[in-house]
């Protein structure tokens, strides 16, 4: 038997999701080394070790590759040449290059998922202002422009609801027609996502259904268990399952989708690693997306998905008006609430929108998990010095 315990972790960024993911591992006495340009990241406060370099330094990950057993990602965005780089001296990285190359390109991403059969809505190739106008033609107002590469949060779509916003979404996207797809719009009564997880061996284990609202494209909550039917449930396991086949490999892989008008279910993107709209996991499961993301990588038997009982998860942003060193407002307050979680992911600047942390709710039912996010919410606040 291998004592798989003893292996090292390596965490290619240093944010929220890696700071989640290093204390899973510290629980199981795994030992973890954090690479990321930030010298204060807030996952290497608490890693065994931290490398301070930029994501495509060949040498700063030949570093971590060599002081590790296996290296992993918080974040889709990171050069794949240098993932290849470190695959082909040996080192095993999950993701894989191969099917982070394809991810992170949302255009080429909806191409795979459509080729494999997959539910997405339609979209179509811009070439520049010209093309985004002949997309219009086709699929009428109002439609989606959105860049291939490097979008999150909001960040890198743009909604054209008339001919005089197409110039300024455009050139608001940078105004470069190579990185730029435009998408019909959507009419959907539900956001979902369906978060999975694959070990070596094949083995999947899915987590419940969550249904999640977004403000400003930046997710604000999340439910779970989602308010779907079962022939719905079924469904949107069915193709999660078919998507983890195409582009999972091992560990975490978050799939979301829209509910629409008509039932269907259509997959809006995916993200190969914990995701967001999975911090309910912490509390409201039996094994957090974390625990098994790390236990998946390390070689160690997946834990249970099973809800404990109704979650509700809220994100905490950074105030309006404020940017600077971050001060807490109401913890104490909201502390008091019963069932209630928060977590300050400890980031050394707050500004607008900026995610700072999130609370999260467990209750007998969903709607009184509501009721006291939503009272939680109204009393925290991150505003600065």
């Amino acid at each position: 038997m291998h004592d798989f315990i003893s292996k090292k972790v390596g965490i290619i960024g240093g944010g929220q999701l890696g700071k989640m993911l290093v204390s899973e591992a510290a629980k199981m006495g795994i030992y973890t080394v954090i690479l990321d340009p930030d010298e204060d990241s807030v996952a290497a406060s608490l890693a065994n070790e931290k490398i301070v370099a930029s994501f495509d330094n060949h040498a700063a990950l030949l570093k971590i590759a060599n002081r590790t057993d296996i290296l992993t990602c918080e974040f889709e965005h990171i050069s794949t040449e240098a993932l290849k780089y470190l695959e082909n001296k040996g080192f095993t990285v999950y993701p894989t290059a191969e099917k982070l190359e394809t991810i992170q390109n949302k255009f080429n991403q909806k191409t795979k998922l459509r080729k494999h059969g997959i539910p997405v809505g339609d979209y179509l190739k811009a070439d520049g202002i010209e093309g985004i106008k002949d997309a219009v033609k086709i699929f009428d107002y109002p439609v989606v422009l959105k860049t291939s590469t490097g979008a999150y949060d909001g960040k890198g779509n743009s909604i054209i609801k008339c001919e005089e916003d197409i110039e300024k979404a455009f050139m608001e996207l940078g105004g470069n027609a190579d990185s730029i797809y435009v998408e019909k719009f959507i009419p959907f009564v539900k956001e979902i996502s369906i978060l999975c997880c694959g070990d070596m061996n094949g083995e999947l284990v899915i987590y419940p259904i969550a249904e999640n609202i977004h403000k400003n494209s930046i997710l604000y909550d999340t439910s779970v268990p989602a308010m779907i039917n079962e022939s719905q449930t079924i469904k949107a396991i069915e193709i999660a399952k078919k998507v983890y086949n195409i582009f999972g490999s091992v560990g975490m892989l978050c799939v979301e989708m829209f509910l629409t008008t008509n039932g269907e279910l259509l997959v809006n993107e995916i993200a190969p690693r914990p995701h967001n709209s999975g911090h309910y996991t912490i509390e409201g499961c039996i094994t957090s997306q974390f625990e098994n993301h790390i236990r998946a990588v390390v070689g160690l038997p997946l834990g249970r998905t099973d809800l404990i009982m109704p979650t509700v998860m809220r994100n905490i942003l950074g105030e309006n008006g404020y940017k600077g060193v971050p001060v807490v407002e109401g913890a104490y307050k909201v502390l008091a609430i019963d069932g209630l979680k928060l977590h300050i992911y400890g980031k050394k600047e707050t500004k607008p929108n900026r995610k700072m942390g999130h609370l999260t709710i467990t209750a007998p039912t969903l709607d009184k998990a509501r009721e006291k996010a939503d009272r939680a919410c109204k009393i925290i606040r991150i505003i600065s010095k």
